[in-house]
């Protein structure tokens, strides 16, 4: 290629006619042609070399330089379960004036919202988020188990980072034919439950604790508590895969005469027009769902500061005020008097920890050839 032709390419922008200057230059000597390009190629490299050097010096900068230093907007992204979505679409915007004022800065925060273990598999899988809001510590753990995030991180928030709570509640048919008033009548021979599969979803995990300490934290033995569990399942026609797919086995194919749910999501459906018969049992499993920084993420993206402070404010009284509303149980104290109304007091609540904590309740119950596949063989299912 020729001097001229290197010449013409250097100065032509898409569609422009060579300037005045290039054709100043093309009657320039070869030699002197030669000499300008190597310049010019020269100063070029220097003017991109410093570019590098700012930009690499823009994203190690430290948190809470000079407020000219920082872009004028950030964006993270937030993974979570379905049913948090009503509740996080009144929140993100107040955060994200919270951080404008307070930091002179625009923040997006990107939203994704599926089932807590399809939603543990895309992370695991490359989904980025710089936050993970999941339905159980299980799912939790297994992003931590896959280096994302670090160990320690339930000490990173307050409340363990447990965001909000729920209980287990039975919904009914309209009239409750079968008169279902508590755990015992589920074992009835004639009463047929629907609830997801354990080994599949992680709301399905909650439902097995909760029949299981039905009897295990009354004072029954963990052989009773076994024959207990066999015979509700011996009653459950189908296990769907997740808690979506089990309320449409009650709901749409009319199958179940009494569904295993969230209380959050009944009542949700109530907010939205749907009322729907349910029992909250008085003796019940505390659902606490977590909330956590995805390590190896906000490091890769410049985001832990925003990340963080996001995760903080689910914590204050106007985020945990609009889970409240969409039928979490709040963990502020002041929210949870405001709101003790809404939510029916248990007489005897349980937690994971009371049943050994995540990682033996995971061999105890949910490994191979653990005790829900001991269940399931015995009843031939």
């Amino acid at each position: 290629m020729s001097n001229r032709s290197v010449l013409s390419r250097l100065f032509r922008g898409k569609g422009d006619r060579p300037s005045a200057l290039q054709s100043r230059l093309s009657r320039l000597s070869l030699q002197h042609l030669g000499r300008l390009r190597r310049s010019l190629l020269f100063l070029l490299g220097l003017g991109l070399s410093a570019a590098i050097a700012s930009c690499a010096g823009s994203s190690t900068a430290p948190e809470g330089g000079a407020a000219g230093d920082a872009p004028s907007s950030v964006e993270i992204t937030l993974v979570s379960y379905a049913v948090t979505q009503a509740a996080y679409e009144q929140i993100i915007p107040q955060f994200a004036e919270k951080w404008r004022v307070e930091h002179g800065q625009d923040v997006t925060v990107n939203q994704s919202y599926g089932g807590s273990g399809s939603q543990t598999r895309a992370v695991l899988d490359g989904l980025e988020a710089d936050v993970v809001a999941l339905a159980l510590a299980l799912d939790t753990q297994r992003i931590e188990e896959g280096g994302l995030i670090n160990p320690g991180w339930e000490q990173e928030a307050p409340n363990d980072s447990i965001v909000h709570k729920s209980v287990a509640v039975l919904v009914t048919r309209e009239d409750n034919p079968k008169n279902i008033q508590g755990w015992a009548d589920l074992s009835k021979d004639d009463v047929q439950v629907v609830t997801a599969n354990p080994k599949t979803s992680g709301g399905a995990r909650w439902n097995f604790m909760a029949l299981w300490g039905a009897i295990s934290e009354t004072g029954g033995s963990d052989a009773a508590a076994l024959d207990y569990t066999t015979q509700v399942f011996k009653g459950v026609p189908v296990l769907p895969k997740d808690a979506r797919e089990a309320t449409d086995v009650f709901f749409a194919q009319g199958q179940g005469d009494v569904l295993i749910n969230y209380e959050n999501e009944v009542i949700l459906a109530g907010l939205q027009g749907q009322s729907l018969p349910y029992i909250v049992p008085d003796v019940n499993i505390s659902i606490d769902n977590p909330i956590a920084v995805v390590d190896a993420n906000v490091d890769k993206h410049n985001t832990r500061e925003v990340s963080e402070a996001f995760l903080e404010f689910l914590f204050t009284p106007e985020a945990q005020r609009e889970f409240a509303k969409v039928g979490f149980r709040p963990v502020n104290e002041t929210v949870v008097a405001e709101f003790a109304d809404n939510f029916p007091v248990i007489n005897q609540l349980f937690t994971v920890d009371d049943l050994g904590g995540w990682d033996a309740v995971q061999e105890k119950f949910f490994d191979d050839e653990a005790i829900f596949d001991q269940i399931q063989a015995s009843i031939g299912q």
